[in-house]
């Protein structure tokens, strides 16, 4: 049976630049606080934690005094640089550079729109820590949506600068374009591309994934997808492998490797999310070479 590891699945540079931060503060021996899991995986969370890495929630980093913060690839709102200020945290800064160049674009387009009357519509999942991120940004005042069923909350006579969050299926928001391009006809506006305004914001790593993994993935006979369950990259480039190839199974951990799955099969090939750590697929990759 022939064994073929992804050669693009693994962290993404974000992440991976995350990781690297994290473990060269770790490494000078001091206790390091991590604001939410450095990373969606529980494996390489834990892999950190023996290194002295902890992960703390918003409430406990607001009680906390004179110690250092890393700031994950997710990027923070500015309340959270200002509690740290207050509180006399070191930040360690993490934040991918993506990310950051996002959270500029935004914020500077709220400022130069705010009087005309613009908005600054982001397409998203709820509650995603880089979501929070952006829209603190704004002060919380721009549109968060996630599908064509939040588009109630846009003024569609308005001018519409919209963003994404870095993550996103690119499928995703070009349909969404093309049905708010289509309301706004609807609604008599002739012309939709005055009043909407596209910013690509998706990252390049996650959107090229995607086609990557789609070939990949009909490769083989059977794909395992390995990512951490909280993973919303993870979940969508897993849909992305199953809607091509439906014997693909999501495992977070060796744990969850089943042998019926390779009885009478050719070849396996193994992939993950962007959170995924390489070294948690060569683990994968050689329990399932020893079946």
């Amino acid at each position: 049976m022939v064994v073929e590891i992804d050669k693009q699945s693994g962290f993404c540079f974000g992440v991976q630049n995350a990781v690297e931060i994290a473990e060269k503060a770790l490494l000078k021996g001091e206790k390091v606080f991590s604001l939410g899991p450095i990373v969606h995986n529980d494996k390489e969370v834990d892999r950190l934690s023996t290194l002295g890495l902890a992960s703390i929630d918003h409430e406990m980093f607001r009680n906390l005094k004179d110690c250092k913060v890393l700031i994950r690839a997710h990027g923070e709102p500015p309340e959270t640089y200002l509690i740290a200020e207050k509180n006399n945290l070191t930040i360690i800064e993490a934040t991918c550079p993506i990310v950051k160049r996002l959270q500029s674009k935004i914020r500077e387009t709220w400022i130069r729109t705010k009087e005309g009357d613009g908005q600054v519509v982001i397409f998203g999942k709820p509650g995603h820590a880089e979501v929070v991120g952006l829209l603190g940004q704004i002060n919380n005042e721009g549109i968060l949506v996630s599908g064509p069923d939040d588009f109630r909350k846009i003024n569609i006579s308005k001018p519409i600068y919209l963003f994404a969050q870095t993550t996103m299926s690119v499928k995703e928001y070009s349909n969404l374009t093309d049905i708010l391009r289509t309301k706004m006809k609807e609604n008599g506006i002739s012309d939709p591309g005055k009043n909407l305004i596209i910013h690509k914001t998706i990252c390049g790593q996650v959107s090229n994934r995607e086609p990557h993994l789609k070939t990949f993935a009909k490769k083989h006979d059977t794909i395992i997808f390995v990512s951490g369950r909280e993973s919303s990259n993870g979940k969508m480039l897993y849909s992305v492998c199953r809607n091509v190839n439906p014997d693909t199974h999501f495992v977070s951990s060796q744990e969850e490797l089943d042998k019926s799955w390779f009885i009478g099969k050719n070849s396996v090939g193994i992939c993950g999310a962007t959170s995924t750590p390489k070294w948690l697929i060569e683990n994968i990759r050689d329990i399932i070479s020893n079946i």
